[in-house]
C-alpha cells in the first residue's frame, strides 16, 4: 500500500488551517475537493484520519500521515535546492513549523530565525508551549523540531543540548518592602502574591517548596506572556521566577536557589540540509546567550 503524497499534503493543510474551507482556500481548490481527497485517503488506508470538529482534530493515524506529508515536503525542498531550481525568489516558500517555549521566544530564539528567513527564503510557523510539553508536538507531527526540556529523544528524532536558562526569584523594590519588611521568611512567602505564567507553570511552586512553603492557597496572578510576565514582576504585581537574561535592572532577588532549566533541540531524524542549517544557527545563538 502506498500513501499518495498529494492526498497526504491535503490532510496536512486541513490540520494546519483548522477547517476544510480554510484548507480549500490555501490549496486553491474547492471544499468538496478537499473533503473528497481526505475521504479517499481514509478509504485507501482503512482508517479515520480526521475528526471533523471545529477546528478539526487529527486521529493518531492522521498524525502519522501528516508527519509523513511534512517530511516529504522538507525532502522535496532539499532536492529542489540541490538541483538549483529555486534560485531567485521562489514561487512557494517552504514553511518550517517549530515548537518553542515562551521564555526562549522572548529572549533569544527569534534573532536566528530572522537571519535564516533572510538567507534562505523560508517561513516559520511557531508553536508556543511550555518546554515540558513542546516534545508532544513532535510526536503528533505538528512540528519538525522543538526547543524542549526533555533529553530523551522522541521516536524518530535526534536530540542535542542547547544550554541552560536560569531563573531567579525576584520582585520590585516597593513590593519587597511591603511584603517582606522582616526579610523573605516562610511566613511572609505564605501570604505574598506571586505571578504565575499559566496553570502548567511550576517554577514558582518549585522555588516555594525549596523555602519550605506549600504553594497551595497563596494569592497569585496569571500572566501568560513572557514579556508581560517580566513586566508584571517589575511593576510589583507579585514576585516571580524571572529568566536571568530577561531581568530588569533594580529588581530585588529573594534568595537562593536559582532554578536552572536545561534546554535541548529535538528534530526529525532526517538527512535534511535545510533542517540541519536551522539547527546549526539556533545552536550558535544558544551558545552565545544561554549558560553552558
Amino acid at each position: 500500500m502506498r500513501i499518495d503524497p498529494e492526498l497526504a499534503a491535503t490532510l496536512a493543510a486541513v490540520a494546519d488551517e483548522g477547517t476544510l474551507d480554510a484548507a480549500s482556500r490555501a490549496l486553491r481548490i474547492t471544499p468538496s475537493a478537499v473533503s473528497q481527497r481526505v475521504k479517499t485517503l481514509e478509504q485507501q488506508l482503512g482508517r479515520i484520519l480526521l475528526v471533523r470538529t471545529k477546528p478539526v482534530r487529527l486521529t493518531e493515524a492522521g498524525e502519522s500521515v501528516v508527519r509523513l506529508a511534512r517530511q516529504i515536503a522538507l525532502l522535496e525542498q532539499d532536492a529542489l535546492t540541490g538541483l538549483g531550481v529555486d534560485d531567485g525568489i521562489p514561487t512557494s516558500r517552504p514553511v518550517i513549523p517549530l515548537a518553542v517555549n515562551a521564555d526562549s521566544m522572548a529572549t533569544w530564539f527569534l534573532p536566528p530565525l530572522a537571519r535564516l528567513a533572510e538567507r534562505h527564503g523560508i517561513d516559520f510557523d511557531l508553536h508556543r508551549d511550555d518546554q515540558n510539553f513542546t516534545a508532544r508536538l513532535l510526536e503528533s507531527g505538528d512540528v519538525m523540531a522543538a526547543v524542549t526540556s526533555e533529553s530523551a529523544p522522541v521516536a524518530g528524532c535526534s536530540v542535542s543540548p542547547l544550554g541552560v536558562l536560569e531563573y531567579r526569584a525576584a520582585a520590585a523594590p516597593g513590593y519587597a518592602q511591603r511584603w517582606f519588611p522582616g526579610g523573605v521568611t516562610a511566613d511572609a512567602l505564605a501570604v505574598a502574591p506571586f505571578v504565575d505564567f499559566d496553570r502548567r507553570d511550576t517554577l514558582q511552586h518549585e522555588w516555594l517548596r525549596t523555602q519550605g512553603v506549600s504553594p497551595e492557597g497563596i494569592p497569585r496572578h496569571y500572566v501568560p506572556a513572557s514579556h508581560d510576565y517580566a513586566r508584571a514582576v517589575e511593576l510589583g504585581l507579585g514576585w516571580g521566577m524571572v529568566p536571568a537574561v530577561q531581568e530588569a535592572a533594580g529588581l530585588v532577588h529573594l534568595g537562593a536557589p536559582a532554578l536552572r532549566v536545561q534546554l535541548y533541540w529535538q528534530q526529525w531524524n532526517l538527512r535534511s540540509a535545510l533542517l540541519d542549517t536551522i539547527a546549526a544557527e539556533i545552536a550558535a545563538e544558544a551558545r552565545a546567550v544561554l549558560q553552558p
